[in-house]
């Protein structure tokens, strides 16, 4: 599939655009701008008013101002390096033009006595003189219309200044070929979103600070294009998956009826709503691709399992992937009494797993003599085999690739795919991120989670808070102490986790664990397993305990420096307390004075449990790149979305490129073809390239 031949002017090279060399082509680089197209997409910022006044006294110094004068005598400088200045005159008073290190010839060629200019720069006053330094513009009056009445600006980098920006994106935009459009009829008229083209030439420019509104009609068409291109290349992937015909697999229901018989609590609505869908996606003749998303606490574990028993129900098999061998132990403890109740084998398999135990394992998987495993990816070696693999449930998609979710997808006839994510994440960034997937939500707490009493405590309290923990410690209760930095740095005065668990051994004896994750693997697997035993009371930790990690009797979670974390990651670590029947403290530590965006942070997660509630904050704080850190996020660069405040329109771009992919998947509608080459300007050719090879 090659790009359409009316493209092509907007794929050339930089040179090709007037103003620009080799050089500024370089330069541009540093604004990610590569060809013609990428110009169209550096909107500008922000403006400055450049409408004609008729004097200086129509505007208060210091201002920005555009002014027609007639030019009087020069008065060179009486020293080297001195200010040259230049007598005018507008329709009312006096005032100068000066410059620093110019050439005398050079200004008066610019500037001839006696003749009339229009010049445009800033004006203040010195002495009580108004004076202009350095006039961004001078032209002669017949000239005047090339001085836009609000002046756009650009981003800029080394290299680049805002005329050569400005000259080059005029060149890009006198090549806007005419294209058909990709935008639904009914929804752009609805919108009353203005045609591609006419909404690049208004982007580029704003009749006033409006006009770089994120709201404008052309910044949100312009915006929609963006999205709409992403979401139609997640739709195109998301077909392909689909497309690889998947087994159905329609349980009985037998065996989960026995699992809930068991529960001494009923299951919550949302729980029994994502069974339900994801019941109805393994039944269809498709592959299943699915994101369950839930806030700490909310129960996936009852959810992932009833998924897996709808694969043995089916008569096939199913497997749940943790990324640390401590969390499979963890998930394996956890599942242990469901698979009682079902009466389902259960096996553990990771890498601890060797010789005739390990062999054993892999005979009776081949044989389907084990329905359920649980592993972490040593699941993914080559002698791992099934017999009749359904389901496999990820957990912590973060941890697990996309090539790893596929190879795993090839263990078995057309696998469906269910992965687990414990993080929150705002609407617009779910979206962005696994557009590509369904999504199942559970935004209810089981009943019966007594909520956990967070407080602030100012680090000059911290004997207090030993205290606190030796009475505890003294009830068989357990508790938590987690610190930013593993040892002591002299760049950062973070607490660290060495040095605290040395206080902390001092004060409350050899109860006091350590954790950290520069420790050997089998060193830290016997910290975890000793706490989760109960033999160390306070377990000292690095974030390393952030995910996953369930002992019902731990009770306190204290978080040093607690100011020094992200939002979603204070969130996680609270969540690894409240786990059992006792009420449950999270002590956030902090060092006073605390910033505006620390009080901000802190005071949130005292106010709230609600996951969601924390993340929305937390992505309007941070910013979508910061919030899942850009580099591993996956998470596309968008030139004119904004993902913080354009959540609607990003759900709006998914369903109508559902509906293309759905009534077109092959692209080859008017609408279709017109959607192509939005996919091609938006350099997401390999989606082109899926639809042809499929």
């Amino acid at each position: 599939m090659t790009r359409p031949e009316t493209l092509f002017p907007l794929f050339a090279e930089l040179e090709t655009l007037p103003g620009v060399g080799p050089k500024a082509a370089k330069a541009f680089q540093g604004l990610a701008v590569s060809r013609p197209k990428d110009l169209l997409y550096l909107l500008p910022h922000s403006g400055v008013d450049r409408a004609q006044r008729g004097s200086v006294r129509d505007v208060v110094a210091p201002a920005t101002l555009t002014v027609e004068v007639e030019i009087g005598s020069h008065v060179p400088p009486r020293r080297k390096g001195g200010p040259y200045r230049i007598h005018v005159r507008d329709r009312k008073v006096e005032f100068l033009l000066v410059y620093f290190h110019a050439r005398a010839e050079a200004l008066q060629k610019l500037l001839p006595t006696g003749q009339r200019r229009l010049v445009s720069g800033r004006v203040e006053l010195f002495d009580g003189i108004a004076q202009m330094v350095h006039p961004d513009h001078v032209l002669r009056v017949e000239e005047a219309r090339e001085i836009p009445a609000y002046e756009p600006v650009y981003p800029l980098t080394a290299g680049v200044t805002l005329r050569v920006v400005a000259k080059a994106v005029a060149g890009a935009l006198a090549r806007l070929p005419v294209l058909a459009e990709w935008i639904d009829a009914g929804l752009k008229a609805r919108e009353g979103w203005p045609d591609w083209a006419d909404a690049l030439r208004v982007a580029h420019a704003p009749d006033g600070p409006s006009g770089l509104a994120v709201t404008h009609p052309a910044r949100v068409r312009l915006a929609y294009d963006e999205l709409f291109a992403h979401q139609l290349t997640l739709a195109i992937a998301r077909q392909r998956m689909r497309r690889g015909k998947g087994a159905v697999t329609e349980g009985s229901g037998v065996l989960r009826a026995k699992v809930l018989e068991s529960l001494p609590y009923a299951p919550t609505g949302a729980q029994v709503r994502a069974v339900a869908e994801i019941a109805a996606d393994m039944a269809r003749p498709l592959r299943m691709n699915r994101l369950l998303q839930g806030d700490v606490g909310a129960g996936k574990t009852l959810v992932a399992f009833q998924a897996l028993l709808i694969a043995v129900e089916a008569g096939g098999q199913g497997v749940m992937m943790a990324p640390t061998e401590i969390l499979a132990r963890q998930h394996f403890e956890g599942l242990a009494p469901l698979a009682r109740a079902a009466g389902v084998r259960l096996e553990v398999l990771t890498g601890r797993d060797r010789g005739t135990e390990r062999a054993m394992k892999l005979e009776d998987l081949a044989m389907g003599r084990i329905p359920i495993l649980v592993g972490t990816h040593a699941v993914f070696q080559k002698d791992v085999a099934f017999k009749d693999l359904r389901l496999a449930v990820v957990d912590e998609q973060h941890r697990f690739g996309v090539a790893q979710r596929m190879e795993l997808g090839a263990k078995g006839d057309a696998v469906d795919v269910l992965v687990m994510t414990a993080t929150p994440i705002p609407r617009s960034l779910a979206l962005a991120m696994h557009g590509d997937m369904d999504v199942s939500v559970l935004d209810e707490k089981p009943a019966g989670r007594k909520p956990i009493r967070t407080a602030m405590v100012s680090s000059d309290r911290l004997d207090e808070v030993v205290e606190h923990l030796r009475k505890a410690v003294a009830d068989r209760r357990q508790a938590y102490w987690v610190c930013p930095l593993v040892e002591e740095s002299e760049v950062m005065d973070h607490a660290s986790a060495e040095e605290r668990f040395r206080h902390l051994r001092a004060a409350l004896g050899d109860r006091v664990g350590l954790v950290h994750g520069q420790m050997p693997s089998a060193e830290k697997d016997a910290a975890m397993t000793r706490f989760v035993a109960g033999e160390t009371s306070v377990l000292v930790a690095t974030t390393v305990i952030e995910v996953g990690v369930d002992v019902p009797n731990a009770t306190i979670m204290v978080i040093e420096q607690a100011e020094s974390f992200g939002l979603a990651q204070l969130h996680q670590l609270r969540g690894r307390v409240g786990r059992g029947d006792a009420a449950s403290t999270c002590l956030l530590l902090y060092q006073a004075p605390l910033n505006e965006t620390g009080a901000r942070r802190l005071t949130t997660i005292r106010d709230t449990e609600d996951g969601f509630r924390i993340s929305e904050e937390d992505l309007a704080m941070r910013g979508a790149g910061d919030l899942i850190g850009t580099a591993q996020s996956g998470l596309p660069r968008f030139r004119v979305a904004d993902l913080e405040r354009q959540a609607a329109l990003m759900a709006l771009a998914q369903s109508d490129a559902r509906k293309l992919m759905h009534d077109d998947p092959a692209l080859a509608s008017p609408r279709g073809l017109a959607a192509r080459s939005l996919l091609w300007l938006m350099d997401q050719d390999r989606a082109i390239r899926l639809i042809s090879v499929g």
